[in-house]
């Protein structure tokens, strides 16, 4: 934002120690004074005696007191100023941190050394902001570049149909239809899921109280005909716990819990839904059975367009490598935690806390 010119802080820090010394040595000065003359006898007439008088000692006292006083005032400012330019050094390279991150460059790192004080601890905090904002930048970057690749295979795929179809346009070919259709909800869905992945990371919604057991009683309700047909047993625990959020995106957060349990499973497998108030928050814990998963594997499984390397998955939902994605930022939207483990006989447990009411 546009100012007004003004001191800079090394000469505002120098004036007011030149201040604080001439006060010092002025105060000084007139205590001596004060002390001094007190004890003398005055001589009103101006006559020169063989002991001190007042004004013998007013006079040669007075210009000494003068001398030191101008000396104390350079010395202040030349004395501020260096000190000030010494104590505010940090602040030049922590400056010149800023504006490299402000032209881009974010793997500059200031690592002040010393002990610990003020500046170093300012120091330590700006490393620890551009560390974290560069992570979140190259993050952002990768999945960008995944959304491209993702977004580029239905459209591509759409593109072929359309032009086997424009060939020969008094064909009704049903399974071209089918095809690009398929293609087409693909697409829709990989945007729609895009959409509320940004939504979630923005954090721009209407808090109200959501009770999490009567959401995961609408999730398992929708997704039980799904689980159904794979043979897959679908079970909801627990107690009614509330915290404060968005009821469409929390819906959604335990909608693609349970779906990514259901999908990613095996036959006649299980799928657990635990809801319960624990220490002033609310956890809602879902696990399934399924193939074991190498542990490398599962800090990734969060990350966008990651779906797992060869976990199992219904022929009729492919997914678009959003679901436990939309989970995290939904969670970190909602000041939450969000554990994912795998579970010592196959399958995964994903436990979520949010905060309570």
């Amino acid at each position: 934002m546009p100012r007004q010119p003004g001191l800079s802080a090394r000469l505002k820090l120098t004036l007011s120690y030149a201040g604080i010394v001439v006060v010092a040595g002025a105060v000084l000065l007139a205590v001596a004074w004060w002390y001094l003359l007190r004890y003398l006898p005055d001589n009103d007439k101006g006559l020169l005696f063989v002991s001190p008088n007042r004004y013998l000692l007013s006079r040669i006292f007075g210009r000494a007191a003068a001398v030191a006083m101008a000396g104390l005032v350079a010395f202040g400012l030349l004395g501020g100023w260096l000190l000030a330019g010494r104590m505010l050094a940090p602040l030049d390279k922590i400056a010149d941190a800023a504006r490299l991150a402000a032209q881009g460059s974010l793997s500059h790192r200031i690592r002040l050394p010393g002990r610990s004080d003020e500046f170093r601890e300012l120091s330590d905090v700006f490393d620890t902001m551009l560390e974290k904002l560069e992570s979140h930048v190259a993050e952002q970057r990768r999945f960008a570049a995944n959304a491209s690749h993702e977004l580029r295979t239905p459209l591509a795929i759409s593109q072929s149909l359309l032009d086997v179809a424009r060939q020969d346009p008094f064909s009704v070919n049903a399974d071209l239809i089918d095809r690009l259709h398929t293609a087409s909800r693909r697409a829709i869905d990989l945007t729609e899921a895009l959409l509320l992945l940004s939504r979630g990371e923005r954090g721009t919604f209407t808090r109200e109280p959501v009770d999490l057991s009567l959401v995961a009683e609408e999730a398992a309700e929708t997704l039980l005909p799904q689980a159904e047909k794979r043979g897959i047993t679908l079970d909801v625990t627990g107690v009614p716990a509330t915290t404060t959020g968005s009821p469409e995106l929390l819906l959604r957060m335990v909608t693609n819990l349970v779906q990514n349990a259901v999908v990613h499973n095996v036959p006649g497998g299980t799928v657990t839904v635990h809801i319960e108030p624990q220490h002033q928050a609310c956890v809602v814990r879902v696990e399934n059975t399924g193939r074991p998963l190498p542990p490398h594997l599962v800090p990734t499984l969060v990350e966008p367009f990651q779906r797992g390397g060869d976990r199992v998955r219904s022929e009729d939902h492919a997914g678009v490598g959003l679901g436990l994605a939309i989970v995290h930022s939904v969670v970190r939207a909602h000041d939450g935690a969000l554990d994912v483990a795998a579970r010592p006989g196959g399958g995964l447990r994903v436990t979520i806390r949010l905060p309570g009411v």
